[in-house]
């Protein structure tokens, strides 16, 4: 699939695999909303552009370290007219990762050093119960690593951990399936 269609009746992103450049989603019903949500006086495009500005920086960075299937989902891709932030995952190899690689060379091109995963360089922002990572403090966007094998720590309705991809597919506010943006280089 690859055009993002409009928000289902429940305000999620309708199930499927939505492949998309950048400039595709700046284009898209995530960022402008539908008709019905443009004409929002809340709908907020401003903000919502900029958080895709700010996932470009991240994207570009795991591009040039060699990273290509990103994704991208959380209440981004719901119809909340300001969502906190863009969540997202990509995948990598387990040995680069865990070796210590990956993290460096992203380090190397981000001027705020902000790719870790450690807890303890989560800290608080006011009015948010949740610790953040530096990413998020920097950007607003969190994208994790995954690998096969790999838990999320999100549950689903029978208890069981999911990895990224089943995780990513349901919404955290009622568990109803929904759709994942895959950002692809132009």
């Amino acid at each position: 699939m690859g055009t993002i269609p409009d928000f289902s009746v429940d305000g999620l992103l309708p199930p499927g695999d939505y492949a998309v450049t950048l400039d595709e989603l700046r284009e898209s019903p995530l960022v402008a909303g539908c008709a019905e949500l443009a004409a929002r006086p809340c709908w907020d495009t401003p903000w919502r552009a900029h958080l895709v500005d700010n996932l470009e920086v991240l994207v570009r960075q795991l591009w040039r370290v060699g990273v290509a299937d990103i994704f991208v989902e959380g209440s981004f891709a719901e119809d909340k007219d300001h969502p906190n932030d863009i969540d997202g995952y990509f995948v990598c190899d387990l040995m680069r990762l865990a070796s210590g690689e990956l993290e460096r060379e992203l380090n190397l091109l981000d001027p705020h050093k902000v790719w870790t995963w450690d807890p303890a360089s989560r800290r608080p922002y006011r009015g948010y119960p949740k610790r953040q990572l530096p990413m998020w403090h920097q950007y607003r966007v969190e994208l994790y690593p995954h690998f096969s094998g790999l838990s999320s720590g999100i549950r689903d309705e029978h208890g069981h951990e999911l990895e990224f991809p089943s995780a990513f597919r349901r919404s955290r506010r009622d568990g109803k399936p929904r759709g994942i943006v895959r950002i692809r280089q132009t």
